[in-house]
This record gives structure tokens, sequence and C-alpha cells, in this order.
């Protein structure tokens, strides 16, 4: 009864609250994703997809610094080949030194190298962006989040019932959730219309447009894709080893299972000549 009573007390509480911070921002939409899930694993396609739409959009601010360029030929990712690896690591222009004299120079990239930012620092990015500074992405998917309301959000506290994939639905609804802003709601300079971005202010310009990606699989070169696949891609950034660990997860639950079995049959069998 006690538990009754407290549950209808916060009930209202929570409601105004989900209520009041609906007036900011909307919940953002659930996908369906090929890694969601116990037995989830990643769509080495999208993932492909995914890349490629961040190196001809996102790349111009985003970095994903914790990247290696051989990252992508690993197992459970884009797997792409290693002359694929190294023709793209050697597009990139890597700050090396000092050498000899000294000084520092720059050189083809090499498959070891990570992914270098798009901008020196924090100061060149706010100057070239008008003041916003764009996160860095390599761990963006695990880093963002939002809460799913009640009664979710009680699974969501549970070990082994929370829901994964928040981040990756935030970044997806976050890239197609531009408007054009409603009468009477305010911007300011170089500031956009998003309905998932918290305050519904963002400063980032809106990134997708139809066709702006061309697609060499016959995927659906329209935003929505784009969107997915490069939210698809950002979390293989963030958990690479997704497709291990569900598999080591899978095996040691089915070990533990037959484990069970066998120790309770050598239990029955010790003591089903004992009396009781």
């Amino acid at each position: 009864m006690l538990a009754v009573a407290l549950i209808m007390l916060v009930s209202p509480c929570l409601a105004n609250a989900a209520e009041s911070a609906s007036e900011h921002e909307e919940r953002p939409r659930q996908f369906d994703w090929s890694f969601a899930g116990v037995s989830g694993r990643y769509d080495k396609a999208q993932l492909r997809r995914g890349f490629k739409v961040y190196r001809e959009v996102c790349s111009s601010c985003h970095s994903i610094r914790l990247l290696a360029f051989r990252n992508l030929a690993e197992s459970g990712g884009p797997e792409l080949s290693q002359a694929e690896v190294e023709k793209l690591a050697a597009s990139y222009k890597i700050k090396d030194g000092p050498n000899s004299a000294g000084d520092y120079f720059e050189r083809p990239g090499r498959p070891s190298d990570t992914f270098p930012a798009p901008f020196a620092n924090e100061q060149a990015a706010r100057a070239a962006l008008g003041g916003s500074y764009p996160p860095d992405m390599s761990v963006l998917a695990k880093a963002r989040g939002y809460s799913r309301g009640f009664p979710t959000f009680l699974l969501d506290a549970l070990p082994g019932f929370s829901y994964q994939e928040g981040g990756v639905d935030y970044i997806a609804s976050l890239v197609q959730g531009y408007r054009d802003a409603p009468a009477g709601f305010t911007l300011g300079d170089g500031q956009f219309y998003n309905v998932y971005m918290p305050g519904r202010r963002i400063g980032m310009i809106p990134p997708l447009t139809d066709g702006a990606v061309k697609y060499n699989d016959g995927a659906p070169e329209k935003v929505e894709q784009y969107a997915k696949d490069v939210s698809a891609f950002l979390m293989w950034s963030a958990e690479p080893h997704l497709n291990d660990r569900k598999s080591m997860g899978l095996a040691v639950v089915s070990f533990l299972i037959v484990l069970a079995a066998l120790l309770y049959f050598v239990k029955r069998s010790i003591w089903a000549s004992v009396d009781h």
C-alpha cells in the first residue's frame, strides 16, 4: 500500500515535469536499429554509408579524434580493405615533428594515425563558426541521450533493462528536427529552430538535404536515410566492439544455463538415495 501511495503521489509531479519539458523540446523518435537488442549486430553496409555521410558533410566541423584510420578495417565495423584504409589515410595531411632541425611538418596520413581535427583549436573553431563550438563525435552517440518519461524511465534504471539506443535516436532526430520558428519565437544571430534541441535553439546549420551524398548501393538518398546511417556510424565509433561484446555475453549466458542444469542433475543424483 505504501508503494502504491508513493506512486500516486509522485506520478502527477512527473507528469507536470514532462509537460513542462515538452514546452521546450520534443522527445526524440525511436528508430529501428540493426544493433538493438541482445542479438543485434551492426550493418556493415550502413556503417559504410554513414562514414561517407560523416566524411562529406559532418567532418568539415566535427572531429572524431579517438578514431584511427585502421579501425575502419576491423571486424564488426565498416570493414574497409587494407588498401582502402591506406588510400584514405594518405588523403589526409598530418602534422608531425619536430624533425632534426626542430621544425614541425606535414606528411601523408598512415593507417595508425587518428583522424585530424578540422580546426587547430577551439578558438579557431568558434571564430569560423560564429561562436559555436562543434563537439567531437568520437563517443557522441554514448554521451547523448534523453529521458523516455514515466514509467519507462523506471525500467531504464534497472540493469539489463535500460534502453541503449537513446543516443543514436537523439542524433538521428536532431539532424531532422529543423523547422520554421513559430510566430513570436525569437532566435539569435546564427541560430536555427530545432524541435529536438533543448530550448529549441541550435547553432548548427541544417546539415543534410536530399541528394547531398551519393550512395553506391542503391540506398535512398534522402535526409532520413542519411540521418540513420551517420547515427549508426557514430554508434559504432563510440562502441566499436559491440558485436564481440554481445557474442561473448550470449556465450557466457549459455554456459551458465548449461552449468546450472548440470549442477541440478548432479544434486538430484547425489541426494536421490538419501532419506529426507
